[in-house]
């Protein structure tokens, strides 16, 4: 089993920056790729970015790239997004999840949320 648990989330102006920050435990030497997700009301969960543990690789929704960081701490088992130039539409519950050794091809563990709000 992995443990996460997002934080960092607040309200805070167009334009402005915020650093989300997501900490797994248990299992986490199976830990193959964390992602950072978001949700908004009346809209679908959609990718924001992912980091594969072992390589650092990264990747980004057209949405963020260019605006957000996804970074990691391994000794704190961490990883983070950082999100510049932030815009209301980029309001959302954002979460955290991981793809482990036994689940390669699905995020199998989910955070609870940390709500994020842009106001114009």
């Amino acid at each position: 089993q992995v443990q996460l648990v997002e934080s960092g989330g607040k309200l805070v102006q167009a334009g402005g920056s915020l650093r989300l920050s997501c900490a797994a435990s248990g299992r986490t030497f199976s830990i193959y790729v964390l992602g950072w997700f978001r949700q908004a009301p009346g809209k679908e969960r959609e990718f924001v970015a992912a980091l594969t543990w072992s390589t650092g690789g990264t990747n980004y929704a057209d949405s963020v790239r260019g605006r957000f960081i996804i970074s990691r701490d391994n000794a704190r088992n961490t990883v983070y997004l950082q999100m510049d130039s932030l815009k209301p539409e980029d309001t959302a519950v954002y979460y955290c999840a991981a793809r482990t050794l036994n689940s390669l091809d699905e995020y199998a563990y989910w955070g609870q949320g940390t709500q994020v709000t842009v106001s114009s």
